[in-house]
This record gives structure tokens, sequence and C-alpha cells, in this order.
């Protein structure tokens, strides 16, 4: 069974360098900035009291906005070892599976792989506007039964149990240390980076939880 999952992943990985060398335009279902994302219920004001709560600051932002040249040309070697983490952990391909036949969805797979590339260059540019708090909700709802499987029209699970989202912080920051590291920045400044991308990715992975919680809970 491992072998067929490491099979489908490495058909995955081919299919989206594939598309990605092909196309010019977003991903399918990447709505950024689109009047197709509605509106945060969570104010600005309210994202500034979550950041000093994590205690992410300006100098998170600075490092933040240093990996983005680090890290732009290297999001599919990157997605490749989020990728082989997630098809090695049955517990996490179960989201991505067929309802039916319990299988996992090569097609769904690489659509979400093409916008996870989208992800990483976001979170590099540490722009915290409207736009970017919107879309936020946006991707809590994808993974909430509101919206789940219906960006790529699929037959997967109804949810993605909460719980797994902000344990993923842990896997995603840890392997991205070394890609930091490759582009000859001194150990001072990796570390800041890994830092302020821990920061940042729990900081999503809260925001994520909104649509779970009940109003006024949140």
């Amino acid at each position: 069974m491992k072998t067929k999952i490491a099979i489908l992943f490495f058909t995955v990985v081919l299919y989206s360098t594939a598309s990605q060398a092909q196309q010019q335009k977003a991903p399918a279902g990447y709505t950024y900035g689109t009047s197709a994302v509605a509106k945060s219920p969570m104010s600005l004001e309210e994202l500034k009291l979550l950041q000093q709560s994590l205690l992410f600051g300006d100098e998170d932002i600075k490092y933040l906005k240093m990996s983005y040249d680090i890290l732009k040309d290297q999001t599919s070697d990157i997605l490749d070892v989020w990728y082989g983490f997630v098809a090695s952990t049955p517990q996490l391909v179960y989201f991505f599976g067929n309802k039916t036949t319990g299988k996992p969805d090569g097609e769904y797979l690489a659509k979400v792989r093409e916008r996870f590339a989208m992800w990483i260059l976001q979170t590099a540019e540490a722009n915290y506007d409207q736009k970017w708090l919107d879309y936020q909700y946006e991707i809590g709802l994808r993974h909430y039964s509101a919206k789940k499987n219906k960006t790529d029209n699929v037959n997967s699970v109804p949810i993605i149990n909460y719980r797994y989202i902000p344990a993923l912080t842990i896997p995603v920051t840890t392997t991205l240390k070394p890609f930091l590291a490759k582009k000859g920045a001194s150990a001072e400044d990796v570390d800041k980076m890994y830092n302020a991308w821990v920061k940042s990715v729990l900081l999503q992975s809260i925001l994520w939880g909104q649509p779970y919680m009940k109003k006024g809970e949140f």
C-alpha cells in the first residue's frame, strides 16, 4: 500500500511541475484578492492583537520577506518534501482520498499542490492586509465542511479535522529550515527566518480554525 501511495505522489510531482511550466495564470481555485472571497469576520485590529500574543512583530516581517528570494525558486522541492511527509502519514492522506474508493485522489492532490506553492510565496511576502486576512478565512472554509471539496469538485471526505491543522506547524517549518540555509544566509539569519516562519504558520493555522468555532467562541 505504501508503495502505491509513493508512486501516486511521484505522479503528482510530475503533473504539477508540467502544469506550472505550461501555465502563467493563477492555479485553478486560487481566488486571492477576488470578489469570490468573503470578508473575514475578524478585523485587522483583532489580527494585530493575535500577532502580539504570538510575539510576532516587525522583525518577523523583515525576516519573512528576506526568505522570499531564498525560497521562490525552491517551492517545488519544498513541496516534494511536504507531500512525501503526507504520503507517509495515513491519517493525513485520508483527507485527500476518494470517499467512495478510499484511495488518494491524484488530481485533487495536484491542484492543491499548485495552490500550496502560492501559499509559500504569500507567507514569505508577509503582507498582512485585508486581502490576506480574508483569504485565511477562505482557506479555513475550504478545510471545514462549508467548502471542503467544492473548489476542486471532488468526492472526498467532508472535513479536515482541525486538530491536524495546527499540528502541521512543526513538520512544515522543521523541514523548511534546510531550504532557508541553501542560499548562503548566515546561521543567525537562518534562525530568525525560521522563527518567523514558525510564528506565521502557527498564526495562519489558528486563523483557519475560525469556521470551526461557534460565533463568539473564536
